[in-house]
């Protein structure tokens, strides 16, 4: 299975990810692109994206990343994620692109930059993460 069929089966196997709208836009060793697109399930009070939702596509994004750069039947959880959030995450929808920086026989770290996606304007960023993940026995997925 390649990159990209590896993080689209495992996001079409995650309820969390599934149930927000979680899109994969490119993926490849050591790199992901995700999307969500704005929903009100996702919002807060204002309008924008919730923290949690800008949180669970970066931590989401960070372990695609680390999993497509592990060998074959591994996959990588999340140990520790912190977000900085830097704007009102309110595109149209927000994307992730995480990028792996270090990876062990047990632990990688990922970092993650979120975009603000809007169809009249530049990307803007509205969150920076680094996620560190362990590396475990990747589950039985269809796909």
């Amino acid at each position: 299975m390649n990159a990209e069929q590896l993080v689209k089966t495992v996001t079409a196997a995650t309820g969390f990810m599934r149930a927000a709208g979680t899109e994969v836009v490119q993926a490849e060793p050591g790199h992901t692109v995700l999307r969500l697109a704005k929903k009100p399930e996702l919002l807060q009070f204002n309008g924008y994206f919730h923290g949690g939702a800008v949180a669970g596509l970066a931590d989401h994004a960070a372990g695609a990343a680390a999993t497509t750069a592990l060998p074959a039947g591994k996959i990588a959880v999340t140990v520790d994620l912190h977000v900085n959030y830097l704007a009102p995450a309110n595109g149209a929808a927000i994307v992730a692109h995480a990028k792996v920086a270090s990876v062990g026989s047990t632990i990688c770290v990922v970092t993650v930059e979120v975009f603000n996606e809007a169809a009249d304007a530049q990307a803007a960023r509205c969150a920076i993460a680094t996620a560190t993940l362990r590396v475990v026995d990747a589950p039985k997925l269809a796909g």
